[in-house]
C-alpha cells in the first residue's frame, strides 16, 4: 500500500486492538520511510459511520457508566479501562484527521500520523497495564462521546480541530495531573508512570490541534479567538468541566482570551 489515504482508511477499518494498533505502528513507519505518497488524485474519503472496533467494550450512555473508586483493584482497574478506551478511540481520530481532510500541508498530514502513532503506543502500554491486573480492555462498559465528536465535524476541518483536540482530548490535560496523585498515594506507581508519559504528550497533541485550528482561521479569514467562543457554545457546554489545567493548556496553544472563553463556556 503507497497511498496515505488508503493507509490511513486501513487504519480506521481495523477492528480488533491488535489490528488497529499494528496497522498503526505499520503505517506511521511506512510514512517515515517516505512510502505513503499524499496523492491529490486519490478517491474521496468515504462516510465513516464507525470505524472498525471489537467485539466489546459495550457502548453505553455515559450516565450509565458505574463510579468507582481507587481503592480496589477492580477500581483501578476500570479506570484504566476508560483511559485505554480514550486512547483506542484517539487512535480513530487521528486517522480520520488525515483520511477525511485533504488538500492540506504535508505537515498536517505528519503530525497527526505522529499523534495516531502515540495514542496506539499509549493504549498498549494501558492495555499491558490492565492484564497486570487480571483484566482486558474490553472487561468493562465504555461510552462513544469522542467519535459522536468526529462525526458532528466530519464536514468541517476547522471545527474538528478545535473541538476535538482542544476541547474533548484536552480534558485530559486538566484531570490528569489529580489522577497521578491520588494513584503515587494509593502506591500505584506503576499506572501513575504510565499516565505521566501520557499526559507529557498529550499536550503536543492539543498543540498540533491549536496550530492547525489557526491555520484553518487565517484561510478561510476568520478570527479564530471569536470563532473558538462560538463553537463552544454551540457544541461543547455540556463537556467542558471546571477546574482547567492552565499551565498544560497555555504549553498547547492556548491564549488567555481562549482560556478566559473556557471559563465562560464551563459556567
Amino acid at each position: 500500500m503507497s497511498d496515505l489515504f488508503s493507509a490511513a482508511r486501513a487504519c480506521l477499518a481495523a477492528a480488533s486492538p491488535e489490528a488497529k494498533v499494528s496497522a498503526t505502528f505499520d503505517a506511521a513507519a511506512a510514512f517515515a520511510r517516505g512510502e505513503l505518497s499524499i496523492d491529490a488524485a486519490s478517491p474521496p474519503p468515504e462516510a465513516i459511520r464507525m470505524p472498525g472496533r471489537p467485539p466489546t467494550p459495550r457502548l453505553v450512555h455515559p450516565r450509565e457508566l458505574p463510579k468507582r473508586g481507587f481503592g480496589s483493584n477492580e477500581g483501578r482497574a476500570a479506570f484504566i479501562h476508560a483511559v485505554a478506551h480514550i486512547e483506542f478511540n484517539a487512535i480513530d481520530l487521528a486517522w480520520d484527521a488525515v483520511y477525511r481532510f485533504r488538500g492540506l500541508p504535508d505537515a498536517y498530514y505528519a503530525d497527526w500520523i505522529s499523534v495516531a502513532n502515540d495514542e496506539a503506543r499509549h493504549f498498549s502500554m494501558l492495555r499491558a497495564r490492565l492484564y497486570e491486573l487480571g483484566h482486558d480492555y474490553g472487561d468493562f462498559d465504555a461510552h462513544n462521546g469522542l467519535w459522536e465528536m468526529a462525526e458532528k465535524t466530519a464536514d468541517d476541518g476547522l471545527a474538528r480541530m478545535a473541538l476535538v483536540p482542544r476541547v474533548l482530548e484536552a480534558r485530559g490535560l486538566d484531570v490528569t495531573p489529580g489522577m497521578i496523585v491520588k494513584l503515587r498515594g494509593l502506591g500505584d506507581d506503576a499506572t501513575a508512570d504510565i499516565l505521566e508519559i501520557i499526559l507529557r504528550e498529550e499536550i503536543a497533541h492539543v498543540a498540533a490541534g491549536s496550530r492547525w485550528y489557526r491555520w484553518h482561521c487565517e484561510r478561510a479569514g476568520i478570527e479564530p479567538r471569536a470563532r473558538f467562543r462560538e463553537l463552544l457554545h454551540e457544541y461543547a457546554t455540556s463537556v467542558l468541566r471546571k477546574p482547567f489545567n492552565m499551565e498544560a493548556r497555555r504549553q498547547a496553544g492556548f491564549d488567555a482570551e481562549e482560556l478566559e472563553g473556557l471559563l465562560d463556556a464551563a459556567d
